[in-house]
């Protein structure tokens, strides 16, 4: 009898429970252009481009100025010095509008990486819409991708507490620098 109820719980909590939506580690990551701000300034991103520079944190948050993505928003500009040394470009996206990406830039980001503009297309090329009770919130998920040189994938990270993102993240972009020396 025990077994019949732990296995009808487990139905129930797993049955109900999110998938995982992200891509997968080793996937080639969908390449894309779109508008970005950098220290207030607007331009445009490419991520091939971006590629051809090193690896890009490519991280994926719900909205700006949120006390989660704005604390997150911190910890990746005090982190951004180590990952330029390490050869990386971090930009954080999400589906907010320009001229708030733009003071996002400045005020959150601190002038020290590029958030960038989240199309309806990028959000489902990434598989990064945050969906509660199955409605779709027009937010984008906590996800976080390191994406090597190559284009491939070789981390990823969905949780929407923002705090292990820039350490799991900075831990990936080390261990690919130390198999390039």
């Amino acid at each position: 009898m025990k077994r019949y109820v732990c296995t009808a719980i487990a139905a129930i909590v797993f049955g109900t429970a999110p998938a995982a939506a992200e891509l997968p580690v080793g996937a080639k990551a969908p390449m894309f252009a779109t508008k970005g701000a950098l220290a207030g300034k607007e331009f445009g991103f490419n991520l091939r481009a971006a590629l051809a520079k090193g690896p890009v944190v490519l991280y994926f948050y719900p909205k700006a100025f949120t006390q989660g993505c704005t604390l997150e928003a911190h910890a990746f500009a005090e982190a951004t010095p180590e990952f330029a040394k390490l050869g990386a470009t971090v930009v954080g996206i999400s589906n907010d509008d320009i001229a708030t990406l733009k003071r996002f830039s400045t005020e959150a980001c601190r002038d020290k990486f590029a958030v960038a503009s989240a199309t309806p297309a990028i959000v489902d090329a990434y598989d990064v819409r945050l969906v509660r009770d199955g409605k779709d919130t027009g937010l984008t998920d906590r996800t976080s991708y390191v994406i090597d040189r190559s284009g491939k994938i070789v981390m990823v990270h969905s949780d929407l507490s923002y705090k292990e993102h820039v350490s799991l993240t900075l831990a990936a972009v080390k261990k690919l620098a130390h198999k390039r020396h």
